[in-house]
């Protein structure tokens, strides 16, 4: 068996591994003992030489993705580990009532870091899996990752494909096979969720194809919905506009600057509500489009990708959220409702509720908090990994 390299931290870089925290990064790491090689298996040390961990290493700022915590020590990530992971992950969305669900068969499978299996992404649409890989080690070892999915799913399985062009590394990525089916080919298919049918392209979708983890936020719009005017920002495929529209919205604008997102919202209208009048679809940049309308909108969700990445953008992302909430609160009917989202995980809840009661005093507006927005069950997030938590929303009533 091939010799496991080892990594060995700087004194007091072990506090997080103890507490279970799945990242090393690199700063924290005083040497190398072996060749640890992108993707290759290493076991984490103190500088005490007391075993921490084994994880996959990568030549990048997070340097090990742990696997398996003191004192389990697997010795190689063979099928039968991959299995039992996935294996774990999954009995969790039977307990969800995702797996067998009629009218929702859409749903996240392994959640990354949440489903102890850091680097991993694998969403579920009626049948067809999609993976991305967004560590090296990971994509080493997908075709034993497919087959554990295999063994899992069996006869209700359609298609698994494989989509980590843009979450590897470029250089990595453009040498690599990194993209394509592992199984089956069905490019598309309609899925359900609570109900509403929505297309979805794995191949040229974003991310996955979905925005999976606005399902339950997407069902307390209808809620607000009956009889208001809405405008749906940043709308992507029209999941929002689809829930308004169902609840019995009077009006619905779907926007997003993309004419390729527009065509997927129209789709999808279409798909639940053949020839609905009630329904605008809009090219445009949001903050100019909000900016120079006249029309006062009962409803307007603001959802935009996200604005940082790294914590050396936080500032100009948190004046970005600010702009936008400010405009459209200005253009919100006395008694309106603003649903509002942040999936930058370097801006926590906490930033982003003052940064969008900022916006609220720039636009003279009184606002309330009806609710607090978070990802669905099926986004778990790990105890010991804060960072998960990436997805915030607000529902606010605005006086």
């Amino acid at each position: 068996m091939e010799t496991i390299s080892k990594i060995i931290l700087k004194p007091g870089k072990d506090e997080a591994i103890k507490r279970f925290h799945p990242w090393v990064f690199s700063g924290a790491i005083k040497n190398k003992v072996g060749s640890p090689t992108d993707g290759g298996l290493v076991e984490v040390f103190s500088h005490q030489d007391e075993y921490l961990g084994t994880g996959l290493f990568q030549d990048a700022s997070i340097a090990v993705r742990i696997m398996a915590f003191a004192p389990e020590r697997p010795q190689v990530l063979d099928a039968e580990y991959w299995y039992s992971k996935l294996f774990k992950a999954w009995k969790l969305r039977v307990q969800l009532g995702l797996t067998s669900n009629e009218s929702t068969n859409v749903y996240r499978l392994i959640h990354g870091e949440g489903d102890q299996l850091p680097g991993l992404i694998i969403d579920h649409y009626n049948g067809n899996l999609v993976i991305q890989a967004h560590a090296i080690g990971i994509h080493q070892n997908i075709h034993l990752i497919a087959e554990g999915l295999k063994s899992i799913y069996g006869s209700h399985l359609k298609s698994i494909y494989y989509k980590s062009t843009e979450t590897l590394p470029g250089n990595y990525a453009r040498n690599e096979d990194t993209e394509g089916f592992l199984f089956g080919e069905n490019a598309t298919d309609v899925v359900f969720e609570y109900g509403h049918k929505f297309e979805i392209d794995f191949v040229k979708g974003q991310k996955t194809g979905f925005f999976i983890d606005q399902r339950e936020n997407r069902q307390l719009l209808a809620r607000y919905s009956k009889g208001k005017k809405v405008l749906n920002t940043f709308c992507y495929s029209g999941g929002f506009s689809v829930y308004a529209l169902q609840a019995g919205a009077a009006y619905v604008e779907s926007l997003d600057s993309s004419k390729r997102a527009i065509e997927l919202t129209e789709k999808n209208v279409e798909l639940n509500f053949p020839g609905c009048k009630n329904h605008e679809v809009i090219v445009a940049d949001a903050v100019q489009y909000i900016r120079e309308s006249d029309v006062i909108r009962d409803v307007i969700i603001l959802d935009p990708p996200a604005f940082a990445k790294h914590t050396n953008v936080r500032h100009n992302a948190v004046q970005g959220y600010k702009r936008l909430n400010a405009e459209a609160i200005r253009r919100i009917a006395p008694g309106g409702i603003l649903f509002t989202f942040s999936c930058s995980q370097v801006v926590n809840m906490s930033l982003f509720k003052s940064t969008i009661m900022a916006a609220a005093i720039e636009a003279g507006r009184q606002a309330k908090i009806l609710h607090q927005m978070s990802q669905p069950a099926d986004h778990p997030v790990n105890a010991f990994h804060p960072e998960g938590e990436y997805l915030k929303g607000l529902v606010l009533y605005i006086e």
